[in-house]
């Protein structure tokens, strides 16, 4: 039995998330079945995460084991031919027996991104959040700069989790504006439950000056999550890539 590693590209407009669900259409279903016509018996697949209904990815990592001898190579050329236009494979690689891309994974890349001006687009209502009042992004850095670092992200969770550590990594929060579009990065070794677009909400109310910047850090350090910002909508969320 060989292990397979795939990274997964998806556009997640119209699926219910990645992990499979019953009577909504998912990622991860889709990759099963295409998997399983390809290989020739029933496929499982582990991911790095979990991502949500309507959220991206350009980078998800994804874990399968098979007895069937195709080269990796024409793996992917395979199963591109039977998967949907919005999710493909880019890549496959054979990989030590013990790997789990989730709990082999030290990082994770997230890139959220913002449209920021008076006018949306038919072009980007997919894949960015319009926010029609002009945001500052510098005092939006200003801000993000109080999360960077190991903390309680409580402030940032969304009800529902049964995650007991709250504690994550924060190595990477910034914001950049390109034209019309303010992207914000975000690299952790873990994200809590919808924690990058609570960070996203509550960073947009500072960019809006709803907020002063040091509020983040109070937000924070009150680990209550009625004292965070609003939920920034899920299509504007890609996972970038896992680091391993």
């Amino acid at each position: 039995m060989r292990k397979v590693k795939l990274v997964v590209q998806y556009d997640g407009t119209d699926y219910a998330g990645f992990q499979i669900q019953p009577n909504v259409p998912t990622v991860q279903e889709e990759l099963e079945r295409a998997l399983a016509k390809v290989l020739q018996h029933p496929v499982h697949v582990v991911a790095a995460g979990r991502t949500d209904a309507g959220v991206h990815a350009i980078g998800q990592v994804v874990a399968i084991e098979t007895d069937n001898p195709i080269p990796a190579s024409q793996l992917v050329k395979a199963t591109n031919e039977v998967l949907p236009t919005a999710i493909g494979v880019v890549e496959a690689q054979d990989v030590s027996p013990g790997f789990h891309p989730r709990y082999d994974a030290v990082a994770k890349l997230y890139l959220y991104r913002i449209l920021n001006r008076p006018i949306g687009s038919p072009f980007l209502c997919r894949y960015a959040w319009h926010v029609p009042g002009k945001l500052d992004e510098e005092a939006m850095n200003a801000g993000a700069a109080c999360l960077l670092g190991t903390h309680d992200f409580s402030a940032f969770e969304a009800a529902g989790s049964s995650t007991r550590n709250k504690v994550r990594c924060l190595q990477r929060l910034d914001c950049d504006r390109v034209g019309d579009i303010v992207e914000i990065r975000a690299l952790a070794d873990g994200f809590l439950y919808m924690m990058v677009r609570n960070i996203v909400g509550t960073l947009v109310e500072v960019g809006q000056g709803r907020l002063p910047p040091a509020a983040m850090e109070r937000i924070l350090q009150s680990r209550d999550r009625s004292q965070a910002g609003p939920t920034a909508p899920p299509h504007g969320l890609c996972l970038v890539r896992v680091d391993y």
